[in-house]
């Protein structure tokens, strides 16, 4: 019997068909990946294996079952007792999927005891069990911790420990490493790949990064629009694609072993072209949404002996908090950016760079050192130096209009002529290609992609010299990502912006960059050209960096595992 066994799927929301007519088998064991863009459905199959669609507006039609239970019929005794315990789930945000109230241990206890009835010395004691097994240092100590006291990466340990605890036979993981840096990734992945060496049991994950789908399964199952494009072996399917979406997929995934193709300019001409995948020219304002390809978007040449500084950071340090407890986010960091260049920021979670980035805008006064423009101190916040924030959900105001938003710049330095602000904003969507209709519509009406053009457009209304970009597109899939990082190389080589490119992930850093600082613990520990640093790394921690990036070849994926595990041991 195949542990998932599903037949011509639907899932409708309202007039929208979300899955259309999906099917697909899971033997024991084995492991298999739902590979698309946002939008794709790939979620929404995941939520249906374990009846969570029950009791909402959605209509669900076709076969589904999951460990020998037939989830359309069954009960809700028999989908409880499914769930946690036959099959479990992952899900994307460990935060909002953990009470925050309650002690990580005392969630887990009360997941072993509904399905086991064990007694609650029995229950906390699997709790540690389980904790410590993912990887959890001093699991007594810390199952007593409530969920704001843990790392992102921490917490999603928590929540597969959780998935753990009563031995499923089925692993359902939703985006289990989106939101995380690539050493604490590379991590998740390790643990997915050991535990199921050691249980048994079988996986279905759910992801955009087909890199991830590339480390931790035997089969990929491409899906667009609701539907399967594609489905075989993973060395096949990422290897020798045969459907044109999966090959424009691939192409979008940006790579670290791949230098950036360069534009000798400063502005593109009228009727630019790009180098497509197989070569051929094509017109920047005809290239489709999902045929972005990053490792030949063309950036500009920046001659960085003979450009100006515009921006200079000088022994930068940044404390939080008083005495003893004070704690150094950022120490002795200092840096120049010129004209037209693009400094990308690397490192994991936690080593200093948005709060570097902070300070560079002005958001965050440095304890200690200077930030000077155009050799000039500054004080407060420069109108000239712009921020694009990582979440534009939260940095935009749910309760006005993306219009308002993107005129708040221009306020703010004293326009109040509505007429020429409102044409000033609809310029600006339009020049980070949304329609000026977008105007009147509010943030929940964008998808992720859109709603980060729209904190760009907010951005350049400030005719900005140096924008900062805090991990804009670590939420974004590989084409949409593609498509923003595309747009900001246009933006700076039309208007010879200076670009500070915050991310954890490096190879898309290495596509934008002309020069990369790694940071760890506050500090800089190596700067240089990027593809010196890439090629080249010389300070142990940017290559276990480089060592941890997910690579498209599952053979590749296997050496790098291992290159992890000796470092690790050094």
């Amino acid at each position: 019997m195949s542990l998932v066994d599903v037949t011509d799927l639907t899932v409708e929301f309202g007039s929208l068909r979300a899955v259309d007519g999906l099917s697909f088998r899971l033997e024991q064991g084995a492991a298999l990946a739902l590979v698309g863009e946002s939008g794709s459905g790939k979620s929404t199959v995941a939520s249906a294996l374990l009846g969570l669609h029950r009791g909402t507006g959605a209509r669900v039609g076709g076969s589904v079952e999951v460990a020998g239970v037939d989830v359309r019929r069954a009960s809700d005794d028999e989908l409880r007792r499914l769930r946690g315990g036959k099959a479990a789930m992952v899900f994307q945000d460990p935060l909002s999927s953990l009470d925050p109230y309650y002690a990580i241990g005392d969630q887990i206890a009360e997941v072993y005891r509904t399905h086991t009835r064990a007694s609650r010395r029995a229950a906390r004691a699997r709790a540690v069990e389980v904790l410590d097994r993912v990887g959890i240092p001093d699991a007594l100590r810390r199952s007593r911790s409530r969920p704001h006291e843990f790392s992102g990466g921490m917490r999603q340990r928590a929540l597969i420990a959780m998935a753990l605890a009563c031995a499923p036979d089925l692993l359902i993981a939703d985006e289990p490493t989106t939101a995380l840096d690539v050493t604490v990734q590379a991590q998740i992945l390790d643990l997915l790949h050991r535990l199921r060496e050691e249980t048994g049991m079988g996986l279905l994950l759910v992801t955009h990064d087909v890199g991830v789908a590339a480390e931790s399964v035997h089969e990929v199952l491409v899906m667009r629009h609701g539907r399967a494009v594609e489905r075989g072996p993973v060395a096949d399917v990422l290897g020798a694609p045969e459907q044109p979406y999966t090959r424009e997929l691939l192409h979008a995934v940006p790579r670290v072993d791949t230098p950036r193709v360069i534009h000798e300019g400063v502005k593109e001409p009228e009727g630019a072209t790009i180098a497509s995948a197989d070569g051929a020219a094509v017109d920047v304002a005809s290239v489709e949404v999902a045929s972005v390809d990053l490792a030949s978007v063309e950036v500009a040449s920046v001659d960085l002996a003979s450009a100006d500084v515009v921006l200079a950071a000088t022994g930068l340090r940044r404390e939080f908090g008083r005495g003893k407890r004070a704690f150094r986010a950022v120490d002795d960091v200092s840096l120049t950016i010129r004209r037209g260049e693009t400094l990308g920021v690397v490192g994991e979670s936690g080593s200093g760079k948005t709060t570097l980035g902070r300070m560079l805008v002005g958001l965050l006064e440095p304890t200690a050192g200077e930030v000077r423009y155009d050799g000039h101190a500054r004080a407060g916040v420069n109108p000239a130096v712009q921020m694009v924030f990582q979440d534009p959900v939260s940095s935009l105001n749910p309760r006005r209009t993306v219009g308002e938003s993107i005129a708040d710049p221009l306020r703010a330095r004293g326009e109040d002529d509505e007429g020429r602000i409102r044409g000033r904003v609809r310029e600006l969507l339009d020049r980070v290609g949304l329609e000026a209709a977008h105007y009147d519509r509010y943030p929940h009406e964008f998808s992720g992609g859109q709603r980060q053009r729209v904190g760009i457009a907010r951005a350049l209304a400030a005719d900005p010299r140096v924008i900062v970009c805090d991990e804009p597109v670590s939420a974004l899939d590989v084409t949409t990502q593609a498509q923003v990082v595309a747009l900001l190389g246009e933006l700076q080589r039309e208007l010879g912006l200076a670009l500070v490119f915050v991310a954890h992930d490096l190879a898309v850093v290495r596509q934008v960059s002309d020069r990369v600082a790694v940071m760890r613990g506050g500090r800089i520990v190596e700067e240089g050209l990027a593809d010196e640093v890439y090629d080249n790394p010389q300070n142990p921690y940017t290559k276990q960096l480089l060592a941890a990036v997910p690579a498209l070849d599952p053979r590749i994926a296997a050496q790098r595992r291992a290159a992890r595990r000796e470092l690790a041991a050094v």
